[in-house]
């Protein structure tokens, strides 16, 4: 009875004081990231598409973290379109470039362990007619990049790929992929939720055509994300309405959750160096 009681104390003390460590879920917002945002909250009002002084603020506000996205990415800042999340950039993608093709019969491929931000869409296109195949992976949950170019098709649309899983911690080989699918004229996406800010994510070096990122997984509040979109993609709305974003995902935009995502892309391209080396060195000494 001593003992229950003992242990009945430890886990109410664990309960008022955890130790959070599952940061590939969602990570706190950076206090920076917080400063940055809050007169965009309680002063800074305006809709970013009103032509007086307010909106003309907040206009520029929304500029100003678009190009702070694209640097992360190493993209043009007209490559980037602000969403709600992870989960609506991967549905702008998938279904914007599935729409925008001209092709008859349409094809994708994933792999076995997308997110269901992925999966689920894919089933929904699935049962309207589209052909979804999905690819294996390896015992390091890995897809090989010979098996996604032996399920290409005439009719394959797009390949949509993560770049690291968000319970294994593989990263994939997105690069290879990548040239595979332009060799087949295929189009690319990558879903980089979990390594924005971690790892690399330029758009340059991974070659990708369409590229996905959560605020919450890098220190910006839960409720924004970003799709990139290499110039030239044709890719289609999949929501209407006005014409935000260059008309192509329509709504008043949330502002201070934008600014704050640009802010929290900054600081990890800022402190990307110094944060890569101390995850590299935690690995190495586990």
């Amino acid at each position: 009875m001593i003992w229950w009681k003992i242990n009945l104390h430890n886990l109410l003390k664990c309960l008022e004081n955890p130790i959070y460590l599952d940061y590939n879920a969602t990570t706190p917002i950076d206090p920076k990231v917080i400063d940055v945002m809050m007169p965009w909250i309680s002063e800074n009002f305006g809709n970013p598409s009103s032509g007086h002084i307010y909106g003309v603020k907040a206009k520029l506000a929304i500029e100003k973290a678009r190009k702070q996205v694209a640097s992360l990415l190493s993209a043009s800042s007209d490559e980037i379109f602000f969403t709600a999340n992870g989960t609506e950039s991967n549905n702008f993608a998938i279904t914007g470039v599935l729409n925008a093709s001209k092709k008859r019969d349409k094809h994708i491929i994933i792999s076995a362990v997308e997110h269901p931000a992925v999966e689920e869409v894919c089933k929904w296109h699935e049962k309207n007619g589209v052909a979804v195949t999905t690819v294996g992976v390896d015992s390091f949950g890995i897809p090989n990049p010979e098996d996604v170019e032996r399920n290409i098709r005439p009719e394959t649309v797009l390949i949509s790929i993560m770049h690291a899983n968000n319970e294994t911690g593989s990263i994939f080989p997105i690069r290879e992929i990548s040239d595979i699918a332009h060799r087949h004229n295929v189009l690319i996406h990558t879903d980089a939720s979990q390594s924005a800010g971690k790892i690399s994510t330029s758009v340059e070096e991974l070659g990708v055509d369409l590229l996905t990122i959560a605020g919450h997984k890098l220190y910006a509040p839960k409720g924004v994300g970003a799709l990139y979109v290499k110039k030239g993609v044709p890719i289609s709305s999949i929501i209407f309405g006005a014409n935000h974003e260059n008309g192509l995902r329509p709504g008043t935009e949330n502002v201070p959750y934008i600014v704050a995502l640009g802010e929290a892309c900054r600081l990890a391209k800022e402190n990307f160096s110094e944060n890569s080396n101390k995850l590299l060195n935690k690995t190495k000494s586990s």
